[in-house]
């Protein structure tokens, strides 16, 4: 039994070293030095000796000439087309559906009342609604007011989308605490300064009082005194009083030249003019103008008191049946403490009354010269009461 597997052994070793003999001899075959060809050969020749299948040569295809390149990018250019028309339009789509979901997205808030708090309050409150505020500055005329919300826009309680913006008019105090110093300026221009200053307040922290004049060798319009005086303390809305200046000649009148006046000339220097004119009158010689001014006081001095009297001579035309009738009306008033107004109007027989002259007048004589048509009465009136009546014939 033992020769008899002993034996078996010595076959199988004897098989198994010519397989590997033939193996050697395989790649000794394929390593030598010659042809492709011939080792493809000597490939296929092993693999049909041990049935394997050969394997096909792969054919190479011909590369593509320029023509049937282009024919086919033609080919593809509808398709190219129709997918860049879709990019756009998805594109499109996709920023709407953003756009819409964001404006969608923003929160409807209720404005807060942040007037009369100080700025820092009023802009965390904004910041808490999600506010965005606006700020100007301006004056007020309160004092305490430094910093201080005066007024809001949209007004508390409206109802605003998230993220608007709110107005706020912030104080930057009061532009003046104290009491300029104005004596010595001129009345308008201290006028028109205080007018800038509180330019768009309602209510100014100064304002002037009606001035009182006097008489002063001062330019008129200077102010000579102010009450409160200059460097008072404003702690609210204060009126100063002032006294000023009416100038050096306002108690003088320049004299006056009235030679050569008509009646209506005349009557309209006596309305302008502080003097009071003594009226006679003689009729019109062959020299002379009818109706005109021929003589007059004869005065040295530029300048005279106001209210003096001045002798003043016409010629009247000569009495004629015309119906127009012309003289001088004369009347004997008290003496006045003081000018008072005066008025003298004309009736006429048919139509309607109508004034001569308003005038002020100190008193004592009264003349005044009339062109009237016959039959009108001349009526004075002194403070509105009538004091002579007369009926020009």
């Amino acid at each position: 039994m033992a020769r008899k597997t002993s034996k078996n052994d010595e076959a199988e070793n004897k098989e198994i070293a010519v397989e590997e003999n033939k193996e050697i001899a395989k790649e000794e075959i394929l390593e030598e030095d010659m042809p492709v060809e011939e080792n493809t050969k000597v490939e296929e020749d092993i693999k049909a000796e041990e049935n394997i299948p050969v394997e096909k040569k792969k054919e190479r295809k011909p590369r593509p000439t320029l023509s049937e390149s282009f024919a086919k990018v033609q080919d593809c250019i509808p398709a190219l087309i129709i997918t860049f028309i879709s990019s756009i339009i998805i594109m499109g789509m996709l920023c709407m559906g953003i756009f819409f979901l964001n404006a969608r997205g923003t929160e409807k808030v209720l404005v807060p009342n942040v007037e009369g708090k100080k700025w820092d309050e009023a802009l965390l409150e904004m910041q808490i609604k999600e506010l965005y505020p606006k700020i100007n500055l301006r004056y007020s005329n309160t004092i305490g007011d430094e910093g201080r919300v005066l007024e809001q826009s949209p007004k508390a309680g409206s109802i605003v989308k998230g993220y608007s913006r709110v107005s706020l008019v912030i104080s930057r105090g009061m532009l003046v605490d104290e009491i300029g110093e104005y004596e010595g300026k001129n009345l308008d221009e201290v006028r028109m300064t205080l007018q800038t200053l509180f330019a768009g307040q309602t209510k100014p922290l100064i304002t002037l009082a009606e001035p009182q004049y006097k008489p002063d060798q001062s330019e008129a319009g200077t102010i000579l005194e102010q009450d409160p005086p200059a460097g008072t303390k404003i702690s609210q809305p204060i009126k100063v009083n002032l006294v000023v200046s009416r100038g050096p000649n306002y108690e003088r009148t320049r004299r006056p030249y009235v030679i050569g006046q008509s009646i209506n000339d005349l009557l309209q220097t006596i309305a302008r003019s502080k003097i009071v004119f003594d009226i006679t009158a003689h009729e019109a010689g062959s020299e002379e103008k009818a109706g005109t001014v021929v003589n007059q006081q004869q005065i040295e001095d530029e300048y005279i008191p106001n209210y003096s009297r001045v002798t003043v001579e016409m010629a009247m035309p000569k009495s004629s049946s015309d119906e127009t009738v012309s003289g001088i009306f004369q009347a004997k008033l008290p003496e006045y403490p003081y000018p008072v107004a005066m008025k003298l109007e004309a009736i006429p027989a048919e139509g309607n009354p109508y004034t001569i002259l308003n005038l002020n007048h100190p008193g004592g004589n009264f003349t005044l010269p009339y062109s009237v048509t016959r039959g009108t009465t001349l009526v004075l009136y002194v403070v509105d009461k009538v004091f002579a009546r007369t009926l020009v014939e």
